[in-house]
């Protein structure tokens, strides 16, 4: 009997799972580079003698007062435009639990611990803090979040390519965050809830599922369907990003006969540019816009709730994800890539605890009740962040020469096949059965177009 063979942490993916990742990370990156421009901006108008005006333009309400829908600027940007930022991440959580690295358990106890450890470790590290100097723990999630599209942004910032499997490693950490993130703002934000209307709203997402189901299609049923179903979760009184995420959870992920991409990959590609180009940057502009002065950083290294919040984006998300890495590792039959070293990880784990979009929500959640708290607490998230993204810079620069010889390499194709030579090397025939594929797909869509070209030679010919 032979002994089971190790399973590789931070290994190579397949071509297309490679192939989809590297499309969706560069369609965050673009959004990453807007949101970080969306979040100088608002402090610059936070900061300037347009202060008064950025105040009015957020403050200002607008909406149907009898569906309770007369909501503030920034609270449209909240509860609206985010909710297309989690339908997305619905859909990235459903793809990874059906073809990506969620997929297999034994391949998904790796990131998920990671991810898990990136969590629990941030939120002890608040309330230690917290439990120490008498401050409100309210704040404990606020620190749990990554924000894919900043920490992406960041490495477009400074020139620094991240081998695939970094890459990977990086959006499994995200995904597996908005799930727990959303889950704890469903769980823990939510206080009075209006059972008929949350019913009503459940009711719409098996009316959506079911449409779904059947194959109906059609943006005008699906745009209207999602704008009740979100307007009843929303007056439900659980927060209304709850009701994107389910809806991108509801679609196929999987292909039939006739299809090249599932209607999850299809609707994904329609609304990711939408997520990251407009409504997450439109949401950073009108949440990060607070009152950066001497005094104020000063605080927030002082006040127990700031000084949580910080610690646990630098410490908490750094050690909690590298810790729950190795220990991971150390505890199954797994093996670091033998391209990669710890090092790598932890730079990985310090680019996580850039905690900007979630955090920034989760902050104005946990404390609704004292605004300037509530500020106080959006401040400490955006330097934990800059203080992690600096560390992230440092560790990564070290080992860039590194990172830019594996690129190369999984880029190389010298004959020309549109497949990379590194594929080759590890299994020469995976060519042969990708043009195989290839072939069969040429050959159905052939097929299709003989059936429909003979179904319209019959019905153009005589009665």
């Amino acid at each position: 009997m032979s002994a089971p063979t190790s399973r590789k942490f931070l290994g190579r993916q397949g071509l297309p799972e490679r192939t989809f990742i590297a499309d969706a990370l560069r369609t965050e990156t673009v959004g990453g580079v807007l949101l970080l421009v969306a979040a100088i901006l608002a402090l610059v108008l936070a900061n300037t003698p347009l202060d008064g005006f950025y105040r009015d333009v957020k403050d200002f309400s607008f909406g149907p007062e009898s569906l309770h829908l007369n909501l503030s600027v920034a609270s449209w940007a909240k509860d609206g435009l985010l909710t297309i930022f989690f339908f997305v991440a619905g859909i990235e959580l459903k793809r990874e639990l059906v073809a990506g690295e969620l997929r297999d358990p034994k391949a998904a106890a790796l990131p998920v611990v990671a991810a898990l450890c990136g969590m629990i470790v941030p939120a002890l590290v608040y309330v230690a803090v917290n439990a120490s100097a008498g401050g409100d723990m309210s704040g404990w999630a606020v620190p749990t979040a990554t924000d894919i599209a900043f920490a992406l942004a960041v490495l477009a910032v400074i020139g620094t390519s991240l081998p695939s499997a970094l890459r990977a490693f990086l959006l499994t950490l995200a995904v597996v965050d908005d799930l727990f993130a959303i889950l704890i703002i469903a769980v823990f934000f939510t206080k009075d809830i209006d059972f008929v209307a949350l019913g009503l709203s459940v009711l719409g997402l098996v009316v959506f599922w079911v449409l779904h189901r059947k194959g109906v299609r059609g943006w005008y049923i699906y745009l209207p369907l999602a704008l009740v179903i979100w307007a009843l979760m929303h007056a439900s009184g659980v927060h209304a990003t709850v009701a994107g995420v389910a809806m991108g959870l509801l679609l196929r992920c999987t292909l039939r006969d006739g299809e090249e991409h599932s209607p999850a990959e299809h609707i994904e590609h329609l609304v990711r540019p939408v997520s990251a180009g407009l409504a997450v940057p439109l949401f950073a502009l009108f949440a990060a816009g607070v009152s950066i002065s001497g005094q104020a950083v000063a605080d927030v290294f002082t006040r127990p709730e700031t000084l949580g919040v910080v610690a646990g984006l630098v410490l908490g998300k750094t050690f909690g994800i590298f810790g729950g890495s190795w220990l991971a590792v150390r505890f199954t039959k797994a093996q670091l890539n033998d391209d990669l070293a710890w090092s790598d990880v932890f730079a990985v784990a310090s680019l996580a605890g850039i905690g900007f979009t979630v955090s920034l929500l989760i902050g104005e959640l946990a404390f609704a009740d004292d605004p300037a708290l509530a500020d106080e607490v959006k401040a400490a998230v955006l330097i934990g962040s800059l203080l992690a993204a600096a560390l992230a810079c440092v560790l990564l620069k070290l080992r860039n020469d590194k990172y830019r010889k594996l690129c190369e390499e999984e880029e190389r194709d010298e004959d020309q096949d549109g497949i990379p030579d590194v594929y080759e090397a590890d299994d020469p025939a995976y060519h042969l059965r990708m043009a195989d594929i290839l072939d069969a797909r040429a050959a159905e869509h052939r097929r299709l177009a003989e059936v429909a070209d003979g179904s319209s030679a019959k019905h153009d010919g005589p009665a």
